[in-house]
């Protein structure tokens, strides 16, 4: 049997399933660290067993540099998946999670593993550009505005702390750079069926947007709507729960 770590630099397993639980790796959204999806890790448990993705640059790695390449971070990814590479996995992305997620599919999908699906939350589809000039990012002013903007009540609480400020907006305008430049060929397609996921009040992503995720792949296509805004899923955990459970059982493609 393959030896899997527990954790590596990149991966985190914050509870433990039935040892043959299928697998879902969790990519966080843009400025986020593995801890945003410790409840839907623990909502997964015992059925499947939850690896979250731990970006450099915050939380316990801190001190390493960020990534501001979506294909950078991808190839890192995938690389570290190697212990679990012999297993078909479920990866779910919320946000600039997305496109990592997707990237690392590709990458996992040509290195012969099978990715069982892909769930794209809350991020236009990788071949769509930005909708406009995008925002400003030059003082932590305008970069908590729109953070402020995009979460709306339900964003995550930021502690109005200049120390608190200081270590963690650096990771987030990385990742706000890293999501504005990336795009991926239209032509670019996983064969796993894709899911794509949109909160209906989204500011920053249109339905249409998400739904735009159908060119992505040649197998099967789903498009999951929800009320609410960018963070959404917060208040969505068993739902997502659900689907996350049935694609890993799943066999076969529906």
């Amino acid at each position: 049997m393959t030896e899997r770590p527990r954790r590596t630099a990149w991966i985190r397993r914050f509870h433990t399933a039935a040892p043959d639980a299928p697998h879902v790796v969790l990519f966080p959204h843009g400025g986020a660290g593995a801890t945003s999806f410790h409840p839907l890790s623990r909502a997964l448990k015992p059925h499947v067993q939850a690896l979250v993705v731990q970006y450099p640059g915050r939380q316990d790695r801190i001190a390493e540099p960020c990534v501001a390449d979506v294909g950078e971070l991808a190839d890192r990814v995938a690389e570290e998946l190697e212990p679990w590479a012999d297993l078909p996995l479920v990866l779910f992305g919320h946000s600039l999670g997305s496109a990592v997620a997707f990237e690392t599919a590709v990458r996992l999908e040509r290195r012969g593993t099978t990715v069982r699906a892909l769930f794209a939350s809350a991020r236009r589809a990788p071949s769509l550009p930005l909708d406009g000039a995008p925002p400003s990012l030059d003082t932590d002013a305008e970069l908590l505005g729109i953070l402020k903007q995009l979460g709306g009540d339900s964003a995550p609480q930021i502690p109005d702390d200049p120390a608190f400020l200081e270590l963690v907006l650096p990771a987030v305008r990385n990742d706000f750079h890293a999501s504005n430049r990336y795009r991926a060929p239209a032509g670019l397609r996983l064969t796993c069926p894709v899911t794509g996921l949109a909160g209906e009040e989204d500011p920053a992503v249109a339905v249409s947007e998400v739904g735009a995720w159908a060119g992505h792949t040649t197998g099967p296509f789903r498009l999951l709507t929800f009320p609410g805004g960018h963070f959404y899923l917060d208040d969505r955990l068993e739902r997502i729960r659900e689907e996350i459970t049935r694609a890993a059982v799943r066999r076969n493609p529906p």
